[in-house]
Formats: structure tokens, C-alpha cells, sequence
């Protein structure tokens, strides 16, 4: 018996082979959930809906209509929705002197509003009692050089876990995000493949090592089953929250955005 039989999931943002989507789209089913999974590369993701035994659609979260299209095909396959979870993120850098606004703007479009789709839709087509988890970043609480647009479109989406709390706890609907730290993901695979860099940020973890994809599917199995938790923005950091994230000076390429906290 897995935790989640008999329960449907919809996993945004889950195209990338090593990802965060990936990964917890991955441990649903093991755990026993059907499936729904979107991104908005169709690539690799007709193969995660095999490997689950799901179904895929192309799925681009600043799109109100596609995200509603989402949430139409978990009840018109399965006949119900009971978790839902936005991995879906534009890690855009840039900042306040010199970040176009149109980039900021599609921060807010992907990382905020994307969420207040996400949130809308899937909390209209859930039955009693799901919950729903977003991908937010230590970005979000820690100031990070050269990521200020994505850093407060995640620090929006948190305030918004909170409202979202208030406003369908009454249904039973749970709502959290985790706040992931440096992470081994496919899109980080570049930042990790610099010599020296991961010690550079294992040294900011109180654990001493950076996140795997693993980690965040555990804390998404847990917000997801019957954990009396919500309105929550969860750490999985290792620790990191309680530190900082390294600077561009102490980084071995000493330049460039950081890409190491979505997915």
C-alpha cells in the first residue's frame, strides 16, 4: 500500500530528466497516485507520463487558460483532483540598476502569477481535503546578488501560500511551498560542473552538502499525505536558511547569475 493510492496528482514543471518535477511526478507514482504532468516543453515529458503511467500536456503556468486545461484534464481522466504541484520556475537574473522591466515582468508572469493560476484552478477542481504545493527559493529570504526579479516573484508567491491558507483551509485544502536550497538539478548541472563550486556552497549548509532531487520529493510526499501542516513556506535547505548563499567574489567562475534555486 503506498501512501497516496487512490489519490490523483498534477505536477507542473516536470519535463526535466533530474529535476525537482521529475522527481516527485516519479515518487507519486511509486507512492500510488495517477498522474497528470505539465511543462512547456513536451520533450521529455510524453516519457515521464509512461514511466508513471500518467498522462502529459503541454502546460505553460504564466498561461491562465493552459493551467485551467491542467486542472480539467485531472478530472476528466480520473474524476477528481486531491494534490497538485507547481515546480514550474523562471530563474531570471539581473539587478534593480540594470534588469529590463519586461524581464521582471515575466518573473512576476511565471514565479507569481503562475502560482495564483496554479492555486485558482486546482483548488476549484480538488475534492475536500488536498493540498496544493508551490516551489518558491531561498532567494525568496535571502538576497542573492544579481537575482532580484525572481527573488521577488518568489517572496510574493510566499505571501501568497499564506492567503491561500486562509482563504481554502475551510475546504480542507492544505497550501504550502518548499523553499529549496542549492540543489543537484539538470538545470544547475552547468553552476556544479565548475571545479570547486559545490564546496563553495556545501560550506553555507550546516548539513555540508547541496540538495538532491530526492530531498524535495520527500518533503513534497510529506506536505502532500496527511501532515496537519499548511500555510507553510518549508525550507529544504540542509540548514542554508539559517546561513547565507555565497557571494559572486567567493564563486570559482566569479561571475554570472545564480541558477542553483529553481527547477
Amino acid at each position: 500500500m503506498g501512501v497516496l493510492d487512490g489519490k490523483v496528482a498534477i505536477v507542473l514543471g516536470a519535463s526535466a530528466p533530474g529535476g525537482s518535477g521529475w522527481a516527485i511526478a516519479r515518487r507519486f507514482a511509486d507512492e500510488g497516485a495517477s498522474l497528470v504532468v505539465g511543462a512547456r516543453s513536451e520533450g521529455p515529458l510524453q516519457e515521464l507520463a509512461r514511466l508513471t503511467g500518467g498522462i502529459a500536456m503541454r502546460c505553460d503556468a504564466a498561461v491562465e487558460a493552459d493551467v485551467a486545461a491542467l486542472a480539467a484534464a485531472a478530472i476528466e481522466t480520473y474524476g477528481r483532483l486531491d494534490i497538485a504541484v507547481n515546480a514550474a520556475g523562471r530563474p531570471l537574473g539581473g539587478t534593480i540598476a540594470k534588469c529590463p522591466i519586461e524581464d521582471a515582468r515575466v518573473a512576476m508572469d511565471v514565479n507569481y502569477f503562475g502560482s495564483v493560476h496554479f492555486i485558482r484552478h486546482c483548488a476549484e477542481a480538488m475534492t475536500e481535503g488536498g493540498s496544493i504545493i508551490l516551489f518558491s527559493s531561498m532567494a525568496a529570504a535571502q538576497p542573492m546578488e544579481f537575482v532580484y526579479a525572481y527573488g521577488c516573484a518568489k517572496a510574493a508567491t510566499d505571501c501568497l501560500v499564506r492567503y491561500a491558507a486562509i482563504e481554502y483551509g475551510p475546504r480542507g485544502i492544505k497550501v504550502n511551498s518548499i523553499q529549496p536550497g542549492p540543489i543537484r538539478s539538470d538545470m544547475a548541472s552547468g553552476l556544479w560542473a565548475v571545479p570547486g563550486m559545490e564546496d563553495v556552497y556545501a560550506r553555507e549548509v550546516p548539513l555540508r552538502r547541496i540538495g538532491e532531487t530526492g530531498d524535495f520529493a520527500d518533503a513534497a510526499l510529506w506536505l502532500a499525505g496527511p501532515s496537519f501542516v499548511s500555510g507553510l513556506n518549508l525550507p529544504v535547505s540542509g540548514g542554508n536558511q539559517l546561513t547565507r548563499m555565497p557571494t559572486l567574489a567567493e564563486r570559482p567562475d566569479m561571475t554570472g547569475p545564480d541558477p542553483t534555486n529553481a527547477d
